[in-house]
């Protein structure tokens, strides 16, 4: 659109050739998928019905369908997703990240605070990148029972989780422990929260609309 020769669109190459000068011009960013999903998430684990709005379901398809198979309701309008996740008993179900369209490796560690509450054991295999499991060492401070093996998280589902402090070591941590804390009985701090602010615009505000109970304050930790 601004002029520039670019070959291989759509392949796994493209081949560029240099252009004197670029044009003006308009166009419309993509929404966020990896925030879409981690809302929709957000509904799934509280067990909740929440909508959301400007959402491109081809870009989210392999993440939608392993919210089906856990036990949740979809409804799609467009570009308007709603998830129906009232009184469900979560399913377990094993993941495996992979280049898109497959799994998002940006929503692993969300995964693996939802199947921390599922009923039975699933496993959560990350192959985009092998050591990126640092989140569940908190998750399981909160109640989570999950085992680290090589480059899988086997979960075995609890009852539920409880309120404690944690820390967030990185930007998908740090959602996937604020779901956490979402779905567990009392409090929980999430220490480093300057992680989330990398990936999501106001995070609390967006949940705080979606009736959470969330609000970020000020602390000399960390």
């Amino acid at each position: 659109k601004m002029g520039a020769n670019i070959n291989g669109i759509g392949t796994t190459t493209l081949e560029v050739e240099g252009r004197d000068e670029l044009y003006p011009a308009e166009i419309m960013n993509i929404p966020d998928r990896i925030e879409a999903g981690t809302l929709l998430i957000s509904g799934a684990i509280t067990k909740s019905e929440i909508e959301l709005e400007n959402v491109k379901k081809e870009h989210l398809e392999s993440v939608l369908i392993k919210l089906e198979e856990s036990g949740v309701k979809l409804f799609y309008d467009n570009d308007i997703i709603k998830l129906s996740a009232e009184n469900i008993e979560i399913k377990s179900k094993d993941i495996t990240t992979s280049v898109f369209p497959g799994f998002p490796t940006d929503m692993q560690a969300q995964w693996t605070a939802y199947m921390s509450i599922a009923d039975g054991i699933s496993t959560v295999t990350d192959n985009i990148y092998i050591d990126r499991f640092n989140h569940v060492a908190e998750l399981v401070r909160l109640g989570a029972n999950i085992e680290v093996i090589n480059n899988s998280a086997v979960i075995k589902g609890v009852k539920g989780l409880k309120g404690a402090k944690v820390m967030s070591t990185d930007l998908r941590a740090s959602a996937c422990l604020v779901l956490a804390g979402l779905a567990a009985e009392g409090t929980t701090e999430v220490l480093r929260i300057y992680h989330i602010d990398r990936g999501y615009q106001r995070i609390e505000e967006k949940l705080k609309a979606l009736g959470a109970d969330i609000e970020r304050v000020s602390t000399t930790e960390y």
